[in-house]
This record gives structure tokens, sequence and C-alpha cells, in this order.
């Protein structure tokens, strides 16, 4: 299976909310939205190894998402861009945030686990809607 395949499964996966396929290919030392800034955004926070990465999947509680479009998947040597459209309502605020081509950034390891995961997405916005403002 090419890393591609594997970030389209993980996209499968996570459209039927099933965690366990999700976290397979996951390295036991993986870096969730590595190289990251502090942030109160729960689901934009670093996170480190399989259990920071359940944690974040559960964190997605906080939001209800109306839909999530992955439209394009790129491979390149150990690397996997996604672009997604993605729309959904923070519960608490009840504030709508819709991102169009926002990236996900995959990097696997030589044993074909993803070991770094990174969003690339409009962080003010989201920190805006997290907020109710």
């Amino acid at each position: 299976m090419s890393n591609a395949d594997t970030v389209h499964e993980i996209y499968a996966a996570f459209a039927r909310g099933d965690i366990p396929t999700i976290l397979a290919p996951v390295a036991d030392d993986v870096e969730w939205e590595y190289d990251n800034g502090p942030t109160e955004v729960s689901w934009l926070q670093t996170r480190r190894g399989r259990d920071g990465v359940a944690e974040f999947f559960a964190g997605l509680s906080a939001m209800q998402i109306h839909s999530f479009v992955p439209k394009a998947v790129l491979q390149g040597d150990q690397l996997v861009v996604g672009v997604i459209d993605i729309d959904f309502t923070v519960v608490a605020t009840a504030k709508r945030v819709q991102e169009f081509d926002e990236v996900h950034v995959w990097r696997f390891n030589d044993a074909g686990q993803v070991h770094r995961f990174r969003h690339r997405a409009d962080t003010l916005k989201q920190t805006l809607a997290f907020r109710g403002q």
C-alpha cells in the first residue's frame, strides 16, 4: 500500500468514525500538529504519541462536522498532502467555520507509518469561532 493509499484509508475511516483504523498506521512516537505555536483551540494543539492522536479525535466532539471532503491527495517521497474542504460548527459557541482548501501534511517514516501530521488552516478564523467571536 502506498502512503497516499494510507491517507485515503484514514480519510475513509474518519468518515465512518473508525478511530482504531486511523490509529493503526500511526507511529508510536508520532508528532501531531508538529511545529505549531501555542493555541487555545483544542483541535489544533500539539500532541505526541498514539494516545495524543486518540485525544485529538476524542476532542473533535467540540465540533459538529457538517461536511468533510477530501479533494486531492498528492504524494511525494515520504510525504502526502491532502487538500480538504471542511464545514463545521463549534458546539460551545455555535460559530460555523467553512475551510476551503485546508491542507493536511502527512509525513511518513521508513516503515510506512505516519510520524508527523499538521493541519494548514485558517487558524485565526478557527480561533475566533472557538472564542465565540
